[in-house]
């Protein structure tokens, strides 16, 4: 398997969404662009939070259809958000709580997007493979969100 290589895909993405405020365009060219580069995987998208629901929204994303909902703490996702925290999954299957939108994934990371402070969602990215994602992979999608979230003009 060929390693990402994160550098070029991190100055891509910033250069594609320069000057662009709509954060549903960055967003769905954000998952495009993960789901275009990073190989070995079947789903690269973002849940959003929605305050009045508690709980996180599908948002732009490349694969399979997905779990439209996701309740605050629940799955990888949920909880990646309610902890704040980098969350890698060599097997989901053996996640307390895994939430299957897809029966096909079987590793998964979910990264917590903040904006000016404030945690607006998550980035997640699923492999069919078991133990997809590594210490590079992570860093460099951490650093992705990083740099997604600064061109995220959300009122």
């Amino acid at each position: 398997m060929t390693e990402t290589d994160f550098s070029i895909v991190n100055e891509q993405i910033d250069a594609l969404l320069t000057g662009e405020t709509n954060p549903v365009a960055n967003l769905s060219n954000a998952s495009a662009l993960l789901f275009d580069t990073i190989t070995d995987i079947n789903w690269a998208g973002f849940y959003l939070y929605n305050e009045e629901t508690e709980a996180l929204d599908l948002g732009p994303f490349q694969g399979k259809v997905a779990c439209m909902h996701i309740n605050n703490g629940s799955g990888v996702c949920g909880t990646a958000f309610k902890t704040n925290t980098v969350t890698r999954v060599k097997n989901v299957h053996e996640f307390p709580g895994h939430i299957a939108c897809d029966s096909d994934s079987n590793a998964e990371l979910v990264v917590p997007l903040e904006v000016s402070g404030k945690l607006i969602g998550v980035m997640d990215i699923d492999s069919k493979s078991l133990d997809r994602f590594s210490d590079d992979d992570q860093a460099g999608l951490t650093k992705f969100a990083s740099v997604l979230a600064s061109h995220l003009d959300i009122a």
